[in-house]
């Protein structure tokens, strides 16, 4: 399973009257945009245009800094979707599965904790470099 986005962006920032170099989190959470996808295999299971991929790697790394005997599943709450779960992650017997509630039967194959936690890694770090050439400081982002 891969995290995998292109064409970042934060063209929103200007219209709500920021410049990277003084938006607050907030706005740098919801306006670092990308499209995004969960991909396996090869094949794209699930994609999301201007997906706020700052928060994703923001609260991914939050949710791996909780202690193991503490941390649950993953649901990302985000500010800008509606619904809680817009990408999951859920223990199953067989190890742990992506996916969406946008797509309820739409899982990833069971992968080991490792595996997740090396994408997870993957993913906040091109995260972070992709928002540093943006000219914003990526330090916002927590590293996993």
């Amino acid at each position: 399973m891969r995290l995998v986005f292109r064409n970042i962006g934060a063209q929103d920032l200007p219209r709500r009257g920021y410049t990277p170099g003084n938006a607050p989190v907030e706005a740098l959470l919801l306006d670092i945009e990308a499209d995004l996808s969960i991909e396996e295999d090869g094949r794209t299971l699930w994609s999301a245009e201007l997906f706020q991929v700052a928060e994703l790697a923001y609260e991914l790394a939050r949710w791996l800094q909780v202690p193991e005997e503490d941390r649950g599943n993953f649901e990302l709450d985000s500010m800008d979707w509606t619904q809680r779960g817009v990408i999951r992650i859920v223990r199953s017997d067989g190890g742990w599965r992506v996916g969406t509630v946008l797509e309820p039967d739409l899982w990833t194959a069971p992968m080991s904790w490792d595996d997740l936690v090396a994408e997870i890694h993957r993913f906040d770090g091109a995260v972070r470099e992709a928002t540093a050439s943006l000219g914003i400081d990526p330090d916002f982002i927590p590293s996993a």
